[in-house]
């Protein structure tokens, strides 16, 4: 799934959105492009489960 995430800036902030989608699937795929505040993730967590997480942990997202 893709992600849209208004808050992610910088590299520091990549790494805080994988360290929270990691906390919901350790096995997650994750790609991170801070530039166009996306995240592309491939996972068997659910997008309300990723976007909960992801909010809780200051970067609230979209799936587009």
């Amino acid at each position: 799934m893709e992600l849209r995430i208004e808050n992610m800036t910088c590299g520091g902030c990549a790494r805080s959105v994988t360290k929270a989608i990691r906390s919901v699937d350790p096995n997650a795929g994750i790609e991170t492009n801070p530039a166009a505040r996306l995240a592309k993730v491939e996972t068997t967590a659910s997008s309300v489960a990723l976007q909960k997480v992801l909010e809780d942990a200051g970067y609230p997202a979209t799936t587009i």
